[in-house]
């Protein structure tokens, strides 16, 4: 019997998915943009339920993203497997541009990346030919001129494995099935049948986003779009559905013939604001006269999803509690930019993430002490137990929610008047408000202090505990629509996490934060 389960498979910040298959095994990466560790790297069996079992950018020396805005970095990644080694090919935006890398498990360690000489624009993809080729395919502005913003044309040339670089000419295969097609992007190809298959979104990464294809017999001519285009869109059942923005489609064939597609797609609540960023969701594919058709008698994609014929899966289960008890922090964790791990440490107290104030904060384009996780519901519960004692008015540390350096909210303690201080600070377009604070007392004498936000929706509450029982609210009624992409702009979704900052001040004084919980209700 099929199992089905709940569209998204992957909920939260997971934009431009791409998979492929080793034997019975699946593997899918999505974009990372300015967070570090670049790139997740989750394995399936059963396409339904998925394990993360790593980061492929993992070092410092595969990932500069010193000065990259909230959403340059790291674009659309596309993973392959072919003979005994993986591919994954990607750009990094503002430090370097289009480059792969290489690794024989999946799991790491992966190569040094190898940056591609004469790959303009993004979006690149590498496809292996029957004969040995190997294709990469990419998105940049017409080569004759672009005639507006987004006039793009999808190009291919030979790519040399053993020197990873470009060969030989470069062809413009495609500009998109719609007249003035607006952002053709997000190229995949594929052979089947003796055909060559041009998967690509077009439309933008918003409402109008769309999945469409063009097909020909040969990778050095024109390719011609079907007919029945675009394949998959949500731009035309209105901004009311459940399920918007959907695009950027990856397909793999399992190993009994069945085709499943990956996109993107986004699910906006209290109106249309997208906290929870682009998400990966799961569409099955069938092939009719030569074409494929997206989840047949239907069209698009749905809430639920029923898996292929495969033997279940089981994946390791994302616990709600992080105690900090281990040498590492989970793969799921995130820095912002290149982390400074000498503000981080979890050996000088066992059980402990213990957290440096820097002089960085979170509203400037650099690499503050702050620690993530994505937003992955609606509606949720985030807190903390911490122990910290501010010895001065630029001292702060707490949670932050975090949609970019200048649309966020703080819950921190900091000093005023010489008196610990509980606030709810408000950054809106760059400028901060306190929305309100509250003096607390015997900070020092307690063991720790909880800092808790309740999301209901778009409503936000925040409040505090010494013994996890009472919770005083300090501000209830906060609008979390800030914490949106409709609101702040860009491609990335909500992060949660701990943060804490001298603010441009050099101090010696440093945060412990005992666990930090986050569960959906």
């Amino acid at each position: 019997m099929r199992e089905k389960v709940s569209n998204p498979i992957l909920p939260g910040f997971h934009p431009d998915p791409s998979i492929c298959r080793m034997g019975d095994d699946y593997y899918l990466v999505t974009s990372t943009f300015a967070y570090f560790p670049g790139v997740p790297i989750f394995h399936s069996k059963d396409l339904l339920h998925w394990e993360q079992i790593g980061n492929v950018l993992d070092r410092e020396e595969q990932l500069n993203l010193m000065g990259a805005e909230q959403s340059w970095g790291i674009f659309a990644p596309t993973i392959r497997y072919h003979n005994g080694t993986f591919y994954m090919i990607t750009t990094n935006v503002g430090n370097g541009g289009n480059f792969v890398v290489t690794a024989e498990d999946p799991a790491g360690p992966w190569s040094n990346p190898y940056f591609i000489e004469g790959a303009e624009g993004i979006d690149p993809s590498l496809f292996f030919d029957d004969d040995g080729k190997c294709y990469y395919t990419g998105t940049k502005s017409r080569r004759e001129g672009a005639k507006y913003d987004g006039d793009n044309e999808i190009w291919i040339q030979e790519f040399d494995l053993e020197n990873m670089c470009l060969v030989g000419e470069s062809y413009a295969i495609w500009h998109g099935a719609l007249q003035d097609a607006m952002w053709a992007e997000a190229p995949h190809l594929y052979k089947k049948d003796g055909r060559y298959y041009l998967l690509i979104a077009e439309g933008g990464t918003a409402h109008e986003h769309a999945v469409t294809i063009a097909s020909s017999t040969n990778l050095r001519e024109p390719f011609q779009g079907y007919k029945c285009n675009p394949i998959l869109t949500h731009r035309h059942l209105g901004k009311n559905y459940p399920i918007v923005n959907v695009g950027h489609g990856d397909m793999v064939e399992t190993q009994n013939g069945e085709w499943y597609m990956v996109v993107l797609a986004s699910r906006p609540y209290g109106g249309y604001y997208r906290n929870l960023g682009r998400e990966t969701f799961l569409v099955p594919v069938v092939w009719e006269d030569g074409w494929p058709v997206i989840n047949p008698g239907k069209g698009i994609v749905e809430d639920t999803v029923e898996g292929p014929e495969l033997p279940a899966f089981t994946a390791e289960v994302i616990p709600e509690k992080e105690d900090f008890d281990d040498d590492r922090l989970p793969y799921r964790f995130l820095y912002l930019r290149n982390p400074k791990m000498e503000n981080y440490s979890l050996y000088h107290r066992k059980g402990y993430l213990r957290m440096r104030l820097a002089p960085e904060r979170i509203t400037d384009i650099v690499s503050p002490s702050f620690v993530g996780i994505r937003q992955t519901g609606m509606s949720y519960i985030l807190e903390t137990k911490m122990e910290f004692v501010p010895n001065s008015n630029s001292e702060e540390a707490g949670l932050v929610l975090l949609q970019s350096n200048r649309f966020h909210y703080r819950f921190v303690i900091t000093m005023r008047d010489g008196l610990p201080v509980l606030q709810v600070v408000k950054c809106y377009d760059g400028k901060e408000e306190i929305l309100e604070k509250m003096v607390i007392e015997d900070l020092d004498k307690n063991d720790g202090i909880r800092l808790r936000v309740t999301a209901e929706g778009q409503d936000l509450k925040f409040a505090f505990s010494y013994d996890g029982k009472s919770y005083p609210v300090v501000k209830a009624g906060v609008d979390a629509r800030i914490l949106s992409t409709d609101v702040a702009g860009g491609f990335v979704g909500t992060t949660l996490g701990l943060y804490c900052s001298s603010n441009n001040e050099e101090v010696d004084n440093f945060v412990d934060f005992d666990w930090i919980t986050y569960r959906n209700i």
